[in-house]
């Protein structure tokens, strides 16, 4: 019979996926999927006293710890990686119930922070529904002739989370007259004038933002602003 080589002991039981097929020594049975090595050859977990303990696959950090926790006997399950020329955790025997109870933990735990996810979606939908109405007053502050569905808009649209835009940055948090500016101008410019369909055409953009510019000073004009813009800046 060959002998297989010797698996990692780290103070505590090993199991081994054989990469060939082995018999057990005592009892014959085999190919073994999982056998253990005493004195060199290869016992089923039949006769090594194992046979009651269910395999729990590497993958999950937080079950595979639970498991063991819970599990008065638990086992390391190791296959040769003949490549790297090592030994490799595949998982763990555990106990049945014991695995029971560590899937019960996990499951209150996924429930608690599905819970507390909803709660913090809520938290900032309830934040941003500030903010966003924050800004809107804003630019009616700075642009007292816009209308007040337009001021909404613009705001909603400068201030979508994860976005980039504007009201996303540090300024715009802030609130401060020269990102709330920004955010009305590129709101007017996208809406108010031929300005993506330049882009569409190839135009390069600082062409196309010189050739719209005095729509775009019209319109401000129009809402009252009485703030200096930079339209190129």
């Amino acid at each position: 019979m060959t002998r297989l080589a010797t698996p990692p002991h780290h103070g505590g039981l090993v199991v081994v996926q054989p990469v060939r097929h082995k018999r057990c020594a005592a009892c014959r049975r085999g190919p073994l999927s999982m056998l253990v090595l005493e004195d060199g050859a290869p016992r089923c977990l039949v006769c090594a006293d194992l046979a009651h303990l269910v395999f729990l696959p590497r993958g999950d950090t937080a079950l595979t710890r639970r498991s063991r926790e819970e599990s008065a006997l638990s086992v390391v399950v190791v296959r040769f990686n003949r490549r790297r020329s090592r030994y490799e955790r595949q998982g763990v025997l555990v106990e049945e119930n014991a695995l029971a109870r560590a899937e019960a933990r996990c499951l209150a735990d996924g429930e608690a922070r599905r819970r507390r996810r909803a709660r913090d979606a809520k938290r900032r939908a309830q934040e941003d529904v500030r903010f966003t109405a924050a800004f809107a007053a804003e630019i009616l502050r700075l642009f007292p002739g816009c209308p007040a569905e337009r001021a909404r808009v613009i705001a909603a649209h400068a201030s979508v989370r994860g976005s980039g835009r504007v009201g996303r940055t540090a300024a715009g948090r802030a609130l401060t007259e020269r990102a709330v500016v920004s955010a009305v101008v590129a709101g007017v410019r996208h809406v108010d004038t031929p300005y993506d369909q330049l882009l569409m055409s190839g135009m390069p953009r600082y062409e196309a933002r010189r050739r719209i510019a005095r729509t775009v000073e019209a319109v401000l004009r129009d809402w009252e602003a009485e703030v200096e813009i930079r339209l190129t800046g």
